[in-house]
């Protein structure tokens, strides 16, 4: 493992610098059941207690594999690597969140990962998740009350921070997030992806915060897959990758190495590639649906226009010019036969019926 100077302070030995965080033969495994795995926690919690779930077969999903690395004071390490390499896992166990299958994690103070120790809730205002997030971290009221300025200014919430969280955005509650880990200093302070959020003046402003935290004597953990931000803000990197350390010295010789394995502008123009053909599917879909609308429409009102001139719909909705109208000719009355009376012989009276005194005889 390669050892590496103090940022800020070229030419230091790294044996004056006091070890914050030491990693030996890290692994962490999961155990996740490959049977019935739709269940809910519930679900599989009364399944367990009624006794039906012996049968059930666990996998173990080996996370980490391993590790072993000491980070110093003065050091701000990246982790790089594809997704699911094992970044995120390592830093919550670094954190004590995931429990290690073998091996330990040492840290000289607590590990503070954004977004867990600063415990914001949806239901109040940034102003209040401002106290509840630094006294979380360990302040007292007044030193919170003391940052609440920083921290406003530094989110860029503006007259958004008087508002329930409910009304951010997830850029919004990102950067609160980052603002308030970030309003002291921090002996091990893991962020997991939070410049990934922003617009570029944030993540300027993030970057020159990680710097100034660095320089502070503290160690800074940054899983990103911003490669620039990497380079920009990190001395040294550590590549992961299914879990095992590949690489593990300067940021820059290291971000050298993986973009040679992994070709980022290739990767870039692929993604692209994807966002292009979502988007024409997505403009497809709603012309499609915009034809089926006109359609409806036309369809409606076409049968309004044969409601009020007597034509058939299908004469009007079947394309090209409506024909002329046809009008149907009344069916003839056929009259009966009249008969005048003196033309009537007399043996057509009917029986019974007397004669009328015309036809009485003289």
């Amino acid at each position: 493992m390669a050892e590496h100077e103090a940022p800020g302070a070229p030419g230091t030995p790294v044996e004056e610098r006091a070890p914050t965080v030491v990693c030996d033969d890290l692994n962490v495994v999961y155990k996740v059941m490959s049977q019935g795995g739709s269940s809910s926690a519930a679900v599989s919690a009364r399944k367990l207690l009624r006794g039906q779930g012996r049968g059930e077969v666990y996998r173990r999903v080996h996370a980490v594999r391993g590790v072993s690395f000491v980070a110093r004071e003065g050091d701000a390490i990246a982790l790089i690597g594809r997704n699911g390499s094992g970044k995120s896992t390592l830093l919550r166990a670094i954190a004590g969140l995931l429990p290690a299958e073998s091996g330990a994690v040492y840290t000289s103070g607590k590990p503070s990962l954004l977004g867990v120790n600063a415990a914001l809730m949806r239901d109040l205002s940034g102003e209040r998740n401002i106290l509840l997030g630094c006294m979380a971290m360990g302040m007292t009221r007044e030193e919170a009350l003391a940052r609440r300025d920083w921290i406003v200014e530094f989110a860029d919430l503006g007259e958004f921070i008087s508002l329930p969280m409910t009304a951010y955005s997830s850029g919004m509650a990102a950067r609160l997030r980052f603002a308030i880990a970030a309003s002291t200093s921090h002996e091990i302070l893991m962020i997991d992806e939070a410049l990934a959020t922003g617009d570029a003046e944030f993540r300027r402003r993030s970057e020159k915060r990680i710097m100034q935290l660095r320089d502070e004597a503290g160690t800074v953990f940054l899983v990103s897959h911003s490669l620039g931000v990497v380079r920009m803000t990190c001395n040294r990197a550590i590549w992961l990758e299914k879990g095992q350390i590949v690489m593990d010295a300067e940021a820059n010789e290291v971000v050298d190495a993986y973009e040679a394995m992994y070709d980022p502008e290739q990767e870039a123009q692929e993604r692209k590639r994807l966002r292009a053909k979502k988007r024409k599917e997505r403009l497809a879909a709603e012309a499609a649906a915009r034809q089926v609308a006109e359609e409806a429409r036309a369809q409606r009102e076409a049968a309004a226009a044969a409601g009020g001139a007597g034509v058939p719909v299908a004469a009007v909705t079947g394309g090209g010019v409506p024909p002329e109208p046809q009008v149907a000719a009344p069916p003839e009355t056929v009259l009966p036969e009249t008969v005048p009376p003196d033309t009537v012989p007399p043996d057509t009276v009917p029986p019974g019926t007397a004669p009328t005194d015309t036809e009485r005889p003289a």
